[in-house]
C-alpha cells in the first residue's frame, strides 16, 4: 500500500510504503486507544455526571441504569417465586412423609414420647395448605431451607429409629420357634396321657411327631446349640437356646448332625428321626421349655399363621 502525501511547500511529493503487518498493527492501536478512550468517557464523564447531576448526561445515565436495574429486579424476582414454589412443593412432600413415618412408626410400636424425643420442637398438630407470601425475600427462602432441612434430618431420625426397631421385631421372630422340626401328622400332643410303657397316667412335655427313620430334622428357630450328647430316656437329643429363656429338645434322633456352640438357622438339618433311648418307635419328641418349664409346643407352632409375634414371654402365656 503506497500513501501520496502532497503539499505547496514541498519541492516534491513524498511516498509512504506500508505493507499489512503494518496495517494491521496500525488498526490494532487504533481500536485498544478507542477502547480506553470509551472507558475513559464513561468512567470520568458518565459517572461523574450521574453523581454530580449533570442537567442533560445524568438523565441519560438514569434511564440506561434505571433500565439495567429493572430487567435484573424482574430476573430475580422470576427466579424467587420459581424457588417459593418449589421449596412449597417440598414442604408438602415432607408433610406426607412425616405423616406415612408416623404410621408406620405405631406399627413398628415406636411409642410417642421416643417420637418426641426424636422432634423436640413438635408441640401439638399443625398442618395446612401452605401458600407463600406473594414476594418472598432472599432471607425468607433461606429461613424455609433451613427448616426443610432440619424436617428432612428428623424424619431421617424417625425411620432409622422405625427400622431398628422392625429388625429387633423380624430377630424376636426368627428365635420363636414357630417352624415344624418334621412335616407330618402329630401323634401324640402335649399333656397327661397313658405311659406307653407302664400304661399309668403321665405328663408328656412335648409333641411327637412319627415318621420313617432318616427323616431329616429341622431347627424350629434360630439358635445356638446347648449340646447334642445321648440320654437314657431322650436318646440322641439335641437342645438349642433360642435366647430369652427359649430353648427347644429334639429326642430320639437315629444321627445328630450339630455340635455344641453351632449358630443354626431356621428350617436348618440338625438331626434325622429315630427311635433311640426310650421310644416304641421311629417319631420325633419336640419340646418348647421357657426358662426350663416345658410349654406346650403347639401354642408356639400356631404362631406361624399370625402376622406379627410381640414378644418371646408373651407368645409362651
Amino acid at each position: 500500500m503506497q500513501i501520496l502525501i502532497t503539499h505547496g511547500s514541498l519541492a516534491r511529493t513524498r511516498v509512504l510504503h506500508f505493507n499489512r503487518w503494518q496495517l494491521a498493527g496500525a488498526l490494532f492501536g487504533l481500536i485498544t486507544v478507542l477502547t480506553l478512550l470509551s472507558g475513559t468517557v464513561y468512567h470520568v464523564i458518565f459517572l461523574k455526571a450521574a453523581r454530580e447531576g449533570w442537567p442533560v448526561v445524568s438523565q441519560v445515565v438514569k434511564l440506561v441504569v434505571r433500565d439495567e436495574f429493572a430487567q435484573r429486579d424482574r430476573f430475580m424476582r422470576e427466579n424467587l417465586d420459581a424457588m417459593a414454589t418449589k421449596v412449597g412443593e417440598m414442604q408438602a412432600k415432607l408433610i406426607k412423609l412425616e405423616a406415612m413415618g408416623e404410621r408406620v412408626s405405631g406399627m413398628a410400636g415406636v411409642k410417642p414420647e421416643e417420637m418426641q424425643q426424636i422432634k423436640p420442637g413438635a408441640a401439638g398438630g399443625k398442618g395446612g395448605p401452605f401458600v407463600p407470601v406473594a414476594r418472598p425475600s432472599m432471607d425468607q427462602l433461606n429461613g424455609w431451607v433451613a427448616s426443610l432441612d432440619e424436617q428432612a434430618d428428623q424424619n431421617s431420625d424417625l425411620l432409622t429409629m422405625v427400622e431398628a426397631r422392625l429388625l429387633e421385631k423380624k430377630l424376636v421372630s426368627l428365635m420363636i420357634p414357630n417352624s415344624r422340626p418334621v412335616e407330618g401328622p402329630i401323634g401324640s400332643g402335649f399333656g397327661f396321657r397313658a405311659d406307653p410303657f407302664s400304661g399309668r397316667a403321665a405328663l408328656h412335655t412335648g409333641l411327637d411327631f412319627p415318621a420313617d427313620s432318616g427323616t431329616p430334622i429341622h431347627a424350629a428357630a434360630g439358635g445356638v446349640v446347648l449340646f447334642n450328647e445321648y440320654h437314657p430316656q431322650y436318646g440322641n437329643v439335641v437342645e438349642i437356646d433360642h435366647g430369652h429363656g427359649l430353648v427347644t429338645r429334639y429326642a430320639h434322633s437315629s444321627k445328630i448332625l450339630v455340635h455344641a456352640g453351632d449358630i443354626v438357622k431356621r428350617g436348618q438339618t440338625i438331626a434325622l428321626v429315630g427311635t433311640s433311648g426310650r421310644s416304641t418307635g421311629p417319631h420325633l419328641h419336640f419340646e418348647v421349655l421357657l426358662d426350663g418349664a416345658p410349654q406346650n409346643p403347639a401354642k408356639f407352632l400356631a404362631l406361624a399363621d399370625g402376622e406379627t409375634v410381640p414378644t418371646t414371654r408373651k407368645a409362651a402365656r
